[in-house]
């Protein structure tokens, strides 16, 4: 939509918000699809299964309440599950029920879990630097950084108050 379709109280993006915008959503689309297909080809996992993985490694005892897994995944529980359904099929994660709470559940990364994802993280981490890190300055990265971080607690501020 552009600036000449008149809708009552719009802030239309100026030319320059326009460009950044557009800049950053087509630099952030381009990203995850490399980043996916390069983690299909190399690992044989969608890029959302190696978060899942990660995610569960840096956890105590490798394992997380389902609900807890599906908002640090930025995921619905319904498509958690389903993710977590193949993960088992796979052998890298199990589902336990939660012992403080009977209709919890809890994801474990299981032993051969974390060697696919000990095998996967080196080309996780190729991708990321060749079409990112290495793609910027150090003063860039911090302004990445910078910039992230303001758009992360933007949101997470909506989403407390929503």
């Amino acid at each position: 939509m552009t600036a000449s379709v008149p809708i009552a109280g719009t802030r239309w993006l100026d030319e320059d918000e326009q460009r950044a915008w557009r800049a950053y959503l087509e630099a952030t689309l381009l990203f995850f699809d490399a980043l996916d297909r390069q983690m299909q080809q190399d690992s044989g996992m969608p890029h959302a299964y190696y978060e899942i993985l990660v995610r569960l490694s840096e956890t105590d005892g490798h394992s997380m309440r389902m609900s807890e897994l599906a908002v640090r995944t930025r995921s619905s529980r319904s498509r958690l599950s389903h993710a977590i359904d193949r993960l088992e099929e796979r052998g890298w994660v199990e589902r336990a029920d939660c012992p403080t709470d009977r209709r919890g559940q809890l994801a474990h990364l299981t032993d051969h879990g974390f060697a696919v994802l000990a095998a996967a993280a080196p080309s996780h981490v190729a991708v990321v630097r060749k079409h990112v890190i290495d793609q910027l300055s150090p003063e860039q990265i911090r302004q990445l950084t910078d910039i992230g971080t303001t758009i992360i607690n933007g949101l997470e501020a909506d989403d407390r108050v929503g």
